[in-house]
């Protein structure tokens, strides 16, 4: 794999395989732009090279991409609703949508830029396995990936953690953290914020970053300024 950004972008679009959605080769016929696989290398290639440029203090990593939210922006744990949040991470990039119809927001994406944008870190957000694998016959839903797709896309991960240098990785969840462990990658869990794990996630964040959450602890919702 080349060395350079575009070629890590490069394979990541050649990657293939059964039951999985390539956002950065396929175009979805329903929801998507023509040139929507386009738009999402493009966005991708933005944010890694502002990242490379500006630095990262962490790499947040979760388990797949979903159908409501990376598979149509490109980008991990960011749905259409907060493109602009992640646009403004890194200054102001030009990122876009790729799909066609009303804006999609995921309730994932939702808790986890209110702490990304509350936290105001250079923080780069990625996959264990960065495409969207689905069950058979339904392309709009989420599926775990398995132990060989996991595998295949080691040397891109690696890659990242290479180029990028952050000062830690985190786990966003037990199921990151046991398929890093299995890629041989030391990772800080945290609880993942879906299925009532929205307070012990935003605990977690700011218990690991050494700062005060400003939040309601029953409902985990961040006191914002």
């Amino acid at each position: 794999m080349s060395k350079s950004v575009d070629g890590f972008v490069q394979s990541l679009a050649d990657l293939s395989f059964d039951r999985v959605f390539n956002p950065y080769a396929e175009a979805c016929i329903d929801y998507d732009e023509p040139d929507a696989a386009a738009i999402r290398r493009r966005n991708l290639t933005l944010v890694l090279n502002a990242a490379i440029k500006i630095g990262v203090d962490s790499i947040w990593v979760a388990r797949d991409l979903g159908y409501r939210g990376g598979r149509r922006t490109g980008l991990a744990l960011t749905d259409e609703m907060h493109l602009i949040a992640h646009a403004s991470l890194y200054g102001t990039l030009p990122l876009s949508r790729a799909t066609r119809g009303p804006a999609v927001g995921e309730r994932t994406a939702t808790i986890i830029w209110q702490v990304l944008t509350d936290l105001n870190r250079p923080i780069f957000l990625w996959n264990v396995f960065p495409l969207h694998p689905h069950n058979d016959g339904d392309p709009m839903s989420n599926r775990c990936h398995t132990r060989a797709e996991r595998q295949a896309c080691r040397p891109l991960l690696m890659w990242l953690l290479k180029t990028l240098n952050p000062r830690s990785v985190v786990a966003i969840g037990r199921d990151a953290q046991v398929a890093l462990a299995d890629l041989d990658i030391d990772a800080h869990k945290i609880r993942h914020p879906s299925y009532g794990g929205q307070a012990e996630f935003i605990a977690g964040v700011y218990g690991l970053y050494g700062l005060e959450p400003r939040c309601v602890p029953e409902t985990g919702k961040l006191l914002l300024d």
